[in-house]
Order: structure tokens, then C-alpha cells, then sequence
């Protein structure tokens, strides 16, 4: 989970072998992760894209469709010919920096009552501690009922610089670790574990007091497992971010709309 003693979910921070590209907006990261440097990093193997734009924080949500156009173009490919789709929003509803997934499930439109073999539906599994049900026994309890194509886990993510909060939008075939952001590990959701595609969708929301401390002070001393901090209108971040990435993978997969 570190890189120079910093916990982050990003692979622009976990990962030097990026490259990149700027459209004016919108800056494209991606990093491959071989088997070698899977070991090395300790890190799921994969394909990693992040899109990094100021938008949200800047409020412009007339700039919104834009990213969304983008983030759903980007989830396409990832889900190139899946016609049957499994959205799941992880994390905590009643926790504000960790209800991303939440607020994107409710935003989502499905249509599997409609077309049973081109579809997009959705659940929310909440977490182990309101239902004393892990997330992975849910997903996968539907998944095998269903059989779907693909299941695109949304959840909030950690960051490694405080510039990324609510900036940064990771798509991912590696799959994720619910909680592992917050060193609250559960049962790793990916092909091997759940054999079905996971394609995994995140936005960091939060970052530890030490790792500020470090950012801001090259010379601080500070133990991880440290206080986790994210920002006062982060209600208003969270609510914008679901919207975009709702909005992405509804445009993604308007199969019947």
C-alpha cells in the first residue's frame, strides 16, 4: 500500500512508468502494471487510467459533461463488448468521504428489467459493519445469479498529495480491496476472486495527517494508521463526483435509453 512511506490508491503516485497526455482540461494518465513490477510494488496487476482535471473543485459544473463524456469513454473501452453490466457502489452511505459509491448508485439508471440480455443494473452492498454481510459474499451471491459481462465497482480512494482530492478519476481493470484505502482490508473483489470481469472506478476523497505532514514538511515524523482527513465541503465533492461518474457510465451503457 506505500510508496516512500505514503498510503495511496493511485497508481500516478504509487507507479513512475506513466505517460501522459492534455487535452486543455483534462490531463490522461496510464500505467501498466506487468507481473514484474506487480511484485515489486506489491500491487494488482493491470491496467490503470487516471483523468486529472481541476473541474470540480473549481465548481464549473457547466464543464461536467465534458468529463463525463470522457470518464465514459474511458469505462467503455475498458468494457469493450459487454452488454451485460453489474454497477456496484461500495463504502459506507453513512460516511461522508466514503459514500462515492452510493451516491453513484443512486444516480444510475438501469434498464435490466427491460432488456434481460443488454443491461446495465446496480446494488449497493453497504459495508460489514451495518450488515454483518461482507461486500464480496453479496456481489458475488448476484453476480453468479446473473452471469453478467462485467461488474464496475465504484469507491471512494486514498491519495498521496492533497492536490488530488476530488481531481483525479481512476479507472482500473486490476479490480479493488474494499477499505484497504483506510487500512480496512476485506476480500479482494477481482476475476480471481469473483470470476467475472471487475473493472473498478474511483475517486480519492481522503488522505492520512501524516502524509500532509510529509508534503508540507520534508522533515516530519509521523507514524502511519495516523488520522484521516479529508475536506470540509467534501458533502459537495461527493455529491459532484457520483454525478460525473453516474452520468459516465449511464452514457456508457444506454443500451435501451
Amino acid at each position: 500500500m506505500y510508496e516512500s512511506g505514503y498510503l495511496t490508491d493511485m497508481a500516478v503516485e504509487f507507479c513512475k512508468h506513466k505517460h501522459s497526455r492534455d487535452d486543455g482540461v483534462i490531463r490522461y494518465y496510464e500505467v501498466d502494471v506487468d507481473d514484474k513490477l506487480s511484485r515489486k510494488l506489491a500491487r494488482p496487476q493491470g491496467k490503470y487510467t487516471t483523468l486529472e482535471t481541476n473541474t470540480v473543485l473549481s465548481g464549473d459544473r457547466d464543464g461536467y459533461a465534458r468529463i463525463s463524456d470522457a470518464l465514459g469513454s474511458c469505462i467503455k473501452e475498458y468494457c469493450k463488448g459487454c452488454d451485460k453490466v453489474l454497477a456496484v457502489g461500495l463504502g459506507n452511505p453513512d460516511l461522508t468521504a466514503d459514500a462515492l459509491g452510493d451516491r453513484v448508485f443512486k444516480k444510475l439508471s438501469v434498464t435490466r428489467h427491460l432488456d434481460p440480455d443488454k443491461y446495465l443494473c446496480a446494488l449497493t452492498p453497504n459495508v460489514l459493519g451495518m450488515t454483518g454481510i461482507e461486500s464480496y459474499d453479496i456481489i458475488s451471491a448476484v453476480a453468479d445469479r446473473i452471469r453478467p459481462d462485467v461488474i464496475i465497482a465504484i469507491d471512494s480512494l486514498t491519495a498521496a498529495a492533497a492536490g488530488r482530492i476530488a481531481t483525479a478519476f481512476q479507472v482500473t481493470d486490476s479490480g479493488i480491496t474494499p477499505g484497504s484505502g483506510v487500512e480496512n482490508h476485506r476480500r479482494r473483489l477481482d476475476k480471481a476472486s469473483l470470476g467475472f470481469k471487475v473493472v473498478s472506478v474511483g475517486v480519492p476523497l481522503v488522505v492520512y495527517s501524516s502524509t500532509l505532514a510529509r508534503e508540507f514538511c520534508a522533515d516530519a515524523e509521523c507514524e502511519r494508521g495516523d488520522m484521516i482527513v479529508t475536506p470540509k465541503d467534501v458533502d459537495i465533492l461527493v455529491e459532484d463526483c457520483a454525478k460525473i461518474i453516474a452520468d459516465a457510465i449511464n452514457g456508457a451503457f444506454s443500451f435501451v435509453r
